[in-house]
């Protein structure tokens, strides 16, 4: 048996998420089944992450365990791309150690949020739509301080199996370009619906309902019902994942 890894990118909003579950439309269902019906076998990926419903990924890799593959690579991905639907596409495939992990190996995952500040109807499924004004330094003030905690406890989904809540979060901001504003964070693991309920609170921040300094006590108090709302999933994006290998 040989390791493959899939690099991938999909809009996530026909699809439950990543992760295959019973009578749900799944992008990792998806693959599984075309993987399979080319190869002739029986395959199961596995993704570097689990994306939930509606959360899109522009780079995400998914290992999977197959017999020697004699199809040339790039003619296998050519294929695969045709018998994907339109909202998922394979940029590459090649080997990797059988020992690789897509999703143990990652050192970091980057996010990226995007809120259109002005209704667009191109971008409607892609972009959280807010209409008012945004404090945008005090927002950048608060996430300057998220870097000095380690456990986010009240950015995290309620009752999940996580063994522990910490993460080592290397950089979080916002920039506007034109209309539009774009959280992006970096951080070696994130927490169910942390990225969501993070951008939630900061717009707390941004309208002035809270202050910058706030953020501290909401951290400190590892309480979710101390932080703000969850922005919607469709302005979530997964950018990029890092390895040391390949």
């Amino acid at each position: 048996m040989q390791r493959y890894v899939i690099k991938l990118a999909y809009n996530g909003s026909n699809y439950h998420g990543w992760q295959m579950q019973e009578n749900a439309h799944t992008v990792q269902s998806e693959i599984n089944e075309k993987l399979s019906i080319i190869l002739k076998e029986k395959i199961n990926v596995v993704g570097c992450g689990r994306t939930d419903t509606g959360v899109h990924a522009s780079e995400f890799y998914a290992h999977f365990d197959s017999n020697t593959i004699e199809w040339n690579f790039n003619d296998l991905v050519y294929k695969l791309n045709g018998f994907l639907p339109s909202d998922i596409v394979i940029f590459d495939l090649y080997t990797v150690p059988h020992g690789f992990n897509t999703r143990f190996d990652a050192l970091s995952r980057t996010y990226s949020y995007y809120i259109t500040l002005v209704k667009n109807p191109f971008n409607e499924h892609t972009s959280y739509y807010f209409n008012g004004q945004l404090n945008i330094a005090e927002m950048n003030k608060a996430c300057c301080y998220l870097l000095d905690y380690t456990d986010y406890t009240s950015f995290s989904k309620l009752h999940t199996q996580t063994a522990t809540n910490n993460c080592n979060i290397e950089n979080a901001g916002f920039e506007l370009i034109g209309n539009e504003l774009i959280f992006t964070i970096t951080a070696n693991r994130f927490l169910r619906n942390m990225v969501r309920a993070i951008v939630g609170t900061m717009i707390e921040i941004g309208k002035g309902k809270i202050s910058a300094d706030d953020i501290k006590s909401i951290i400190e108090a590892k309480d979710r019902g101390k932080a703000g709302f969850s922005v919607p999933a469709h302005g979530l994006f997964l950018e990029k994942v890092v390895y040391n290998t390949p």
